[in-house]
């Protein structure tokens, strides 16, 4: 059985990972046999954000403690595991993405990446295991990866259909650290054959729940061809 570990940045689309978007992969993964662990960095998340208003609150919450919500408790700190012990790593979107394992929603692609998350997928990366990056995902993916220059193919949506993000700006910042990127629409996504990484807009595009899922299930469908 394949085992692939699913990285997690918090609980909640604004401040963490997107459940919708994490809990869709999960199952995906479930349902074609593929073993997972949730994992997630054992730190102090950047902020948090109250999911009913938006308005950022004053308190601070643990990354590992938060995913663990999405996890129901089954989970390891992303440096506590071995990546020889995985076959492909998958990463959810979500701010926190953007926020906690880089800060490309702070500073675009000049945010910082945190070391723990680049060295994570390095790993991955030179031992030739698939990578699947939803939503947000893609920007972690680019920066820890951008070495590979225009090989490295990845997609955060299309300018063609309705987005509520700056889909041409991303994509570009993503061109800017010397990666190529293309437009996918909800129904589509992006596979990097030459690098074994797969990419999905999910919510980065306007759609209904239904159609999210269709997303994740059909890049799920890709990673696990990859594996």
């Amino acid at each position: 059985m394949k085992k692939v570990a699913v990285l997690l940045a918090g609980s909640g689309v604004y401040d963490g990972s997107e459940i919708h978007e994490s809990v869709f992969a999960l199952l995906a993964l479930d349902q074609r046999g593929i073993e997972y662990q949730c994992i997630a960095p054992n730190r102090d998340q950047h902020h948090v954000v109250n999911h009913l208003n938006g308005e950022e609150m004053a308190e601070q919450r643990n990354i590992l403690v938060e995913s663990a919500r999405i996890a129901r408790g089954e989970i390891m700190a992303l440096d506590a595991i071995d990546v020889h012990d995985f076959d492909g790593l998958v990463i959810p979107g979500g701010f926190g993405a953007a926020k906690n394992l880089n800060q490309w929603a702070l500073s675009g692609p000049e945010g910082l990446l945190f070391e723990d998350v680049k060295k994570l997928i390095l790993a991955f990366n030179e031992s030739n295991k698939a990578i699947c990056g939803l939503c947000m995902g893609p920007t972690v993916i680019a920066q820890a990866l951008c070495d590979l220059g225009e090989g490295l193919n990845l997609t955060v949506g299309s300018t063609k259909e309705a987005s509520p993000y700056d889909i041409a700006g991303i994509s570009g910042g993503m061109e800017g650290l010397g990666v190529s990127t293309c437009e996918k629409t909800l129904a589509e996504f992006a596979v990097s054959e030459e690098h074994k990484v797969v990419t999905a807009p999910c919510y980065m595009m306007e759609g209904s729940i239904s159609a999210i899922q269709k997303n994740i299930d059909m890049a799920i469908e890709a990673f696990a061809k990859l594996l």
